[in-house]
């Protein structure tokens, strides 16, 4: 057993031992075969939207999907929610704290005391959805595919603990601590782009107790095994696509043994590489792929350009050779401090299970695009980050990392393994992946989280 493995068994070994001795051997893989038709994962990971925020989508909720119309404020109002333009010039916070006012003890009713950063913004600013014309690569996509609309960020906060759940299914700093961290960075008026292990010494990032006290905080330099050290022991491939090397999207350079060792070329600057290895042949096995300010979601850095970013790379891998082989995951990294109306399931403050005191967070979307999802399905189940990562190692046959993983589902009410590929057809969009691949703008980082 290598030094990886038994270093990400750790914590499973500590607290179940049951689990530690499954986990000991390649996880099973789904009975219908994903094993044999999946060797391409690839994760796009959008910002800072919730679902009632960003599937307002008329077809989807015909056909069944669980988005709201209204919402319901601390004063026990029901608000409409009121469209608006993907570039709204305002940031909801999306704090822990703010994650705290909207659920409100599970009463789901606090969404309107939560802080705008912004000068000019609507009534009930946190009561609103992108309008349809600004979304539709993201609505055809939905449409066509399978769409969860129980899909959870695993995390009750920001973007930072959001990329590293996605990454290794967990913020904690250590395989064995139970503190998570929990925010952005501070220290400095753009920390959230100068941090991680080769980062700035002046940054630092708020961890939570298992109590959900944000009592201490420490440098962002982590150790504890990510999904990437199970793909290097099973000697296969993976690529982190971004637009800087210190970001907080960009997860790996918050992992020491990452950042300081041979691994960190993996982390591929800049993120439209993705777009030429697709048609070079050099597609991954595994690619996280995180946008530039400008092609994402952020409310009020965006210039609208993220559902063509996200549907250039589907196009890019539908058009080719990999289409057959691929399963590709869409979702956003935290809600974005936008209202949604779901509550999320909770993990009592008992210590008695992984997570407690910080997971799980708010509705997020998911769209799952591969040639082998069930075609316009809409996942009822309670899924969260996890679960994407349970899915990738029970496609490869890699055993568990033990954190978020060990206690998702892995989305096999998504897929049907047993029926011929599906065809693939072009997703119109404004702006297509030449456009990407040419435009000289430089790309921005993240704001402020």
């Amino acid at each position: 057993m290598g030094f990886r493995l038994m270093f990400l068994l750790l914590p499973l070994a500590l607290s179940n031992p049951l689990a530690f001795a499954l986990s000991a051997r390649p996880a099973d893989t789904h009975s219908d075969g994903n094993a044999q038709v999946i060797q391409h994962v690839v994760i796009l990971v959008q910002e800072n939207r919730s679902t009632d925020n960003m599937f307002h989508d008329p077809t989807l909720i015909a056909n069944g999907a669980n988005i709201a119309s209204y919402g319901l404020n601390s004063k026990g109002q029901h608000i409409k929610l009121e469209p608006i333009s993907i570039t709204a010039g305002y940031d909801p916070d999306h704090s822990h704290h703010s994650f705290e006012l909207m659920y409100d003890g599970g009463k789901m009713d606090g969404a309107d005391r939560i802080p705008i950063n912004g000068h000019h913004y609507p009534p009930n600013p946190q009561f609103k959805y992108i309008q349809a014309s600004d979304v539709a690569p993201y609505f055809q996509l939905a449409e066509q595919y399978g769409f969860a609309d129980h899909m959870f960020q695993t995390h009750e906060g920001t973007s930072f603990p959001g990329h590293q759940f996605l990454f290794a299914g967990t913020s904690a700093p250590t395989a064995t601590s139970d503190l998570f961290a929990s925010e952005d960075m501070v220290g400095f008026p753009h920390a959230n782009w100068d941090m991680g292990c080769e980062g700035s010494p002046k940054a630092s990032v708020r961890l939570i107790d298992p109590a959900g006290h944000e009592s201490r905080k420490m440098f962002p330099c982590f150790e504890h095994a990510a999904l990437s050290d199970l793909i290097d022991d099973a000697g296969l491939s993976w690529r982190y696509y971004v637009t800087s090397l210190n970001s907080i999207w960009t997860a790996p350079n918050a992992i020491k043994h990452i950042r300081e060792g041979a691994d960190w070329a993996n982390v591929i600057l800049p993120q439209t590489q993705i777009l030429t290895d697709i048609a070079n042949g050099q597609l991954a096995n595994v690619s996280w792929v995180t946008p530039s300010g400008q092609a994402s979601d952020h409310p009020w850095m965006n210039t609208g350009l993220g559902p063509s970013w996200v549907a250039s790379i589907v196009n890019a891998i539908g058009t080719s050779q990999y289409w057959n082989s691929t399963a590709i995951f869409i979702t956003w990294d935290d809600w974005g401090g936008w209202y949604d109306h779901v509550r999320p399931p909770q993990v009592l403050v008992d210590c008695k299970q992984w997570g407690c005191g910080y997971v799980y967070g708010f509705r997020v979307p998911l769209v799952i695009v591969s040639p082998y999802a069930k075609q316009t399905y809409i996942s009822h189940k309670d899924h969260d980050y996890g679960s994407i990562l349970k899915f990738t190692e029970e496609v490869f046959g890699l055993p568990s990392l033990g954190y978020a993983d060990a206690y998702a589902d892995d989305l096999s009410d998504c897929f049907n393994f047993n029926q011929a590929p599906r065809g693939f057809r072009t997703i119109a969009t404004p702006y297509d992946a030449n456009y990407f691949l040419t435009d000289k703008t430089p790309p921005t980082d993240p704001d402020t989280d």
